[in-house]
């Protein structure tokens, strides 16, 4: 019998929500998954912030014999160069990627591992997620059991999200820590290992997501700037009209949430002409107009499991 593939999950980590933290952690070591699992916890700080998340996951390698190492961030300051320190630090046959806001639910790994092995040319997989805000749950799947570059062109799909991935490490697949402020570089991550090989999907929730406590929910600038280097990295965005028309809403959104109007405008003409019926383009000069907060959106969109 072949023995499972090692697991090696990469948590970043800057050690401001202790809370999830753990409790991201706690649900990675007791995954029921057969083969051996090592965690490292990579905080992205000097050697006082490792001691700090260090003293934040006290006792769990005595509770649960885990494989647990809390490492300093030896890349570029940010999350692309934390998660590529942990990618350096493993000798594992699969990598897997955990937000330490969000939580793996029961039998992740074994289901990915699994769709991983029944595709031997598959390099990368994901999974659907269960979206939590506030009380309120909302189950994201993808319809699918393939992601292709196509999928990930025309949407973003929101349950192709950094928690769920899982990666052969042989693949030697790197974050890019050009990403500006850490902005989408899951998405890139996603889309270039997709244009590799099919991304092998397992529709089914098996990763709690949860929003309104991440650093990167509201840095308008930062998404400006994520979106612009995608569409400069990938030209291909740009051709689907879908696609682009969700682009460039969110550009005239970001541009709206911080009074932007001209650049608001522009790029809601932008969205509309690629498609007509493009929401974002409307709910951005609702905001540029001063009807409504950008605030009052997302908080609207995010209770129902959706995003800008």
């Amino acid at each position: 019998m072949t023995a499972p593939p090692s697991v090696g999950v990469v948590i970043a980590t800057r050690g401001r929500r202790p809370k999830s933290l753990r409790a991201a952690t706690l649900a990675a070591v007791r995954q029921d998954y057969p083969g051996a699992v090592q965690v490292v916890v990579v905080a992205d700080g000097g050697h006082e912030l490792v001691v700090t998340v260090a003293g934040q996951l006290a006792g769990i390698v005595s509770e649960t014999g885990a494989d647990l190492r809390v490492l300093p961030n030896g890349g570029r300051p940010g999350l692309p160069g934390a998660r590529n320190t942990g990618i350096a630090a493993l000798h594992t046959d699969l990598v897997a990627f955990c937000d330490d806001d969000d939580e793996w639910l029961p039998g992740k790994l074994a289901a990915q591992a699994a769709a991983l092995a029944a595709r031997p040319a598959a390099e990368f997989a994901s999974c659907g997620i269960e979206v939590e805000y506030g009380t309120r749950r909302t189950v994201r799947l993808a319809g699918t059991d393939t992601i292709t570059p196509a999928h990930l062109m025309r949407s973003r799909m929101v349950m192709v999200h950094s928690s769920t991935f899982v990666f052969r490490r042989e693949a030697a697949l790197r974050v890019d820590e050009s990403a500006p402020g850490g902005q989408n570089e899951d998405w890139d991550f996603a889309l270039r290992a997709a244009k590799r090989h099919p991304i092998a999907h397992v529709d089914r929730p098996l990763v709690r997501v949860r929003w309104g406590v991440s650093d990167y929910i509201a840095q308008w600038a930062d998404r400006i700037a994520g979106l612009q280097w995608m569409l400069a990295r990938h030209t291909e965005l740009a051709v689907d009209p879908r696609g682009a028309a969700r682009i460039y809403g969110q550009l005239a959104f970001a541009h709206a949430a911080l009074g932007h109007r001209r650049e608001a405008c522009r790029w809601a003409l932008r969205a509309s002409a690629a498609r007509l019926a493009e929401p974002r383009a409307a709910l951005a000069l609702i905001v540029a107009a001063g009807l409504v907060s950008a605030h009052t959106v997302l908080h609207r969109l995010h209770s129902l499991g959706r995003g800008i």
